[in-house]
């Protein structure tokens, strides 16, 4: 290319080897072929035992005719392409004190992917059953989390639709969101509006679309249909019942504590139960003067799970999503016959498979927190590296509303 004997070997494109100059900063755009200014990442050797300086470049997206030519890549070592950043781990199952504040490795974005610096983490009770193994994690030690939002910091190449300095929001999967940044497939996030905040964005995104999918496909609510929400003062249970109210039904719901009702009154709540003061089964049979509920949204499991049941009126729903009080105990098929039940365990995971599934829930969710329909109540946040106590409150129900982890 023309180049001084001071230049040295070591970036590969293509077929073909290019030497460039020790640089101290970015790489003067005249110096490099145009393929260079749509990649990511540039690695320049910096001294003389290899060791590798990364250089970021800003546009990021590929024109149409690039994506024809091979694309570019630079080659070095592992240890050259990553850096260290702070996450949570976990390297054997059981309670908070297993969550671990650790250095970890994350390398660039490869093809289909994205790197994103997040600036607010979802906790929700599924990141306790992975902690303690009721869920099976993919890998040990894994990254505990499955909702963030945050900001694009790197695109792999080729990639067309997201770059640097984006808004993004996940939920549902992959794990891994309890760290400072992440690896995520560009397909499984979604643009935040910049009318809803990070941290609002962050504790509405897993919540709000199972409450979507809930209300709208699982079961189907509409005017004139009565529920039941078994913690109903939850982080899901609270959009549970503003969403079901605005929808025209008659919410019933069960709280724990006075200070918990009072949140549930001002959700929606048209009757709200105080477990631990009453029977929430009679109390349920009373209002619906014996004829029980169309639909139980249970999130607690074994404690609740076969008084649920019995508040249900013929063809009910028991849609069971979550089990904070442990598994429920096993159930016969013949146990749902007298009343003709239908039963389901779902998961956000089945109801956002395809791109447009996860683009109308999200987009249904901001839609509705921006118009009013739902209020987020963000009453608990906890730096990143408290998880654990973040964990703990959970569990001892000393939370109500959404909770977030601050990087």
């Amino acid at each position: 290319m023309g180049m001084s004997s001071s230049f040295f070997p070591g970036l590969r494109v293509g077929r073909l080897q290019y030497r460039l100059p020790l640089l101290s900063g970015s790489p003067p755009s005249h110096l490099l072929p145009r393929h260079f200014l749509q990649s990511t990442l540039l690695l320049l050797p910096i001294n003389s035992v290899g060791r590798s300086r990364a250089i970021r470049f800003t546009s990021l997206s590929t024109s149409p005719s690039a994506q024809g030519r091979s694309s570019v890549r630079a080659v070095a070592t592992a240890s050259a392409s990553s850096e260290m950043v702070k996450a949570i781990r976990v390297h054997e199952l059981g309670g908070p004190e297993v969550l671990k504040w650790e250095d970890v490795e994350i390398g660039e974005p490869k093809e289909g992917e994205i790197r994103v610096k997040n600036k607010a983490i979802g906790i929700n009770f599924i990141d306790v059953y992975f902690r303690k193994g009721v869920y099976k994690a993919p890998t040990m030690p894994f990254t505990p989390g499955m909702e963030a939002v945050g900001e694009v910091v790197a695109v792999g190449p080729g990639l067309t639709g997201r770059k640097v300095g984006d808004i993004v929001a996940y939920a549902g999967g992959p794990m891994g969101s309890y760290a400072e940044e992440q690896i995520l497939p560009a397909s499984k996030v979604v643009p935040v509006p910049p009318s809803i905040g990070p941290v609002i964005a962050a504790s509405v995104m897993l919540k709000g679309m199972t409450a979507q999918f809930l209300l709208r496909r699982c079961f189907k609510v509409e005017n004139g249909h009565t529920i039941l929400v078994q913690a109903a003062a939850g982080g899901v249970g609270s959009l549970l019942c503003q969403w079901a109210n605005s929808l025209g039904a008659t919410v019933i719901g069960t709280v724990s504590t006075k200070e918990k009702a009072a949140q549930a009154k001002d959700d929606g709540c048209h009757h709200v139960i105080i477990y631990k003061e009453e029977d929430f089964v009679s109390r349920v049979k009373e209002i619906t003067s014996g004829n029980g509920v169309d639909v139980v949204y249970d999130s607690v499991g074994k404690d609740t799970f076969q008084g649920s049941l019995e508040c249900l009126k013929i063809r009910g729903y028991m849609v069971n999503f979550g089990q904070s009080s442990g598994t429920p105990d096993p159930v016969p098929l013949s146990a749902l016959a007298p009343k003709s039940l239908f039963l389901t365990r779902p998961s956000l995971m089945q109801y956002t498979i395809t791109r447009d599934e996860l683009l109308e829930a999200a987009g249904e969710v901001f839609a509705s927190v921006a118009s009013g329909v739902l209020k987020v109540r963000v009453n608990h946040t906890y730096p990143l590296s408290e998880a654990a106590k973040a964990h703990a409150d959970l569990e001892s129900r000393k939370t109500s509303g959404s909770v977030v982890l601050i990087p």
